[in-house]
């Protein structure tokens, strides 16, 4: 879908989408719980809509209706041999569940999307290697076989704090317990903290020692436990990049009490009023493609701590800065860090491209409320967030698809 998005500016008062990082957790923690109970305010983006379909093949009860999910009875022993979890493009619903699926000791067949299959599992490869369980990854299917067995676990804390959720989630089904280390240096310590917290309402007790060692008592049980979704600080981050782009957007729906990492944009906007800023955004990676959009629509900026982007739903670093030199600023990134150059943004003479990416997509449409142009590729949001040009649209930014800006014989109006 290629979308044209006119020079416009926001203005009104909007809800905060679900957060889906907070769903993926509360779907999966009531869906272990022996009874069903309700999670509501869910979104049905793509990555939930994963979530939820692999749930319910592993044995889960789900009943769904509006924004709301009834869930539970999952018994995570009980997954059926060759049961086949299509993930879609959904990071965290491969790496949540897999450790899930390691406590059955039968086939378990993980498939998705081939950008999903190329980011790294190495973490669970390695277990899987060290307690000599079957671990077969292929171009389109990761095919593993249990059972996962207590143990003294260490990750390295850098690559991603999923791997540490989804054995959270697991570890406690155990008959006996098991040590989780955490080697330095640990990234994304919010995300952990987030599912830490998700798991004790549903009864889970995890020993932190430290902030980066977990003892995980032995043969606890889900208790069930209603839950309505919080908002979204990270597709909030949006629209209130739109604020300073000179809107005027109110949103509703967060909690500032929240554990989201991401929660940190507001401070960090303030940050790049300065002239070229350095932000370090190792904990709150999923920033950086609207950091760097604002930071071209201002005074420049150095992003550090990026290592993780190119291991997202794009190189994210580098197609944005390859997005960029459309609209006219440079920028350069590598491994360990991000430059973006300040200057003058023009209107793109190309459509500019959303490499399949939802944060990339919602990014550039926020660069071209400020000088208009065509964003191909626009239908990714729907991995977080399906309405959001929607939302967009009530607040007074004007968007058409490219499709109905022409004639019948193809030529613009």
């Amino acid at each position: 879908m290629n979308l044209l998005i006119k020079p416009s500016q926001a203005s009104g008062t909007v809800t905060a989408p679900p957060s889906k990082s907070m769903a993926h957790r509360q779907l999966i923690a009531a869906a272990l719980a022996k009874e069903s109970r309700a999670v509501e305010n869910l979104d049905w983006s793509e990555d939930i809509l994963a979530t939820l379909d692999c749930l319910r093949a592993m044995g889960a009860s789900v009943a769904r209706s509006e924004d709301r999910v009834t869930i539970g009875s999952l018994d995570p022993f009980a997954v059926a041999e060759g049961t086949v979890l299509h993930c879609r493009e959904s990071g965290s619903t491969l790496r949540f569940l897999l450790p899930l699926a390691l406590l059955c000791g039968r086939t378990v067949v993980f498939t998705g999307s081939e950008r999903l299959l190329e980011r790294p599992l190495e973490a669970y490869e390695g277990i899987c290697a060290q307690q000599r369980l079957h671990y077969d990854r292929q171009r389109d299917r990761l095919t593993v076989r249990g059972p996962l067995r207590p143990d003294k676990f260490a990750l390295r804390a850098d690559l991603s704090s999923q791997f540490v959720t989804g054995l959270l989630f697991a570890l406690p089904f155990l008959p006996e317990p098991s040590r989780l280390s955490l080697l330095p240096p640990v990234e994304s310590g919010p995300y952990i903290d987030m599912t830490l917290a998700v798991l004790r309402n549903y009864g889970i007790r995890i020993v932190s020692v430290g902030g980066d060692r977990f003892h995980i008592p032995a043969s606890q049980k889900y208790r069930p436990h209603p839950v309505r979704v919080e908002g979204d600080w990270s597709n909030a981050a949006f629209l209130e990049a739109l604020n300073y782009l000179g809107g005027r957007v109110r949103v509703r729906g967060l909690d500032p009490l929240s554990r989201q990492g991401d929660k940190v944009f507001s401070a960090l906007v303030q940050t790049l009023r300065q002239k070229r800023p350095v932000l370090n955004i190792a904990d709150c990676p999923d920033l950086a493609p609207i950091l760097m959009a604002l930071a071209a629509a201002g005074r420049g900026a150095v992003l550090e701590g990026t290592d993780r982007l190119k291991f997202k739903e794009s190189d994210r670093g580098v197609v944005m800065a390859e997005e960029l030199a459309k609209l006219g600023i440079q920028a350069v990134a590598d491994e360990h860090r991000i430059w973006v150059e300040d200057g003058s943004l023009r209107t793109p003479t190309e459509p500019l491209d959303s490499h399949n990416d939802h944060r990339i997509a919602m990014a550039l449409t926020v660069l071209l409320t400020l000088v208009g142009g065509e964003l191909r590729g626009a239908e990714a949001v729907a991995k977080s967030w399906p309405d959001f040009y929607d939302v967009l649209r009530s607040l007074g930014i004007v968007i058409t698809n490219v499709e109905d800006t022409t004639d019948e014989d193809g030529s613009g109006i």
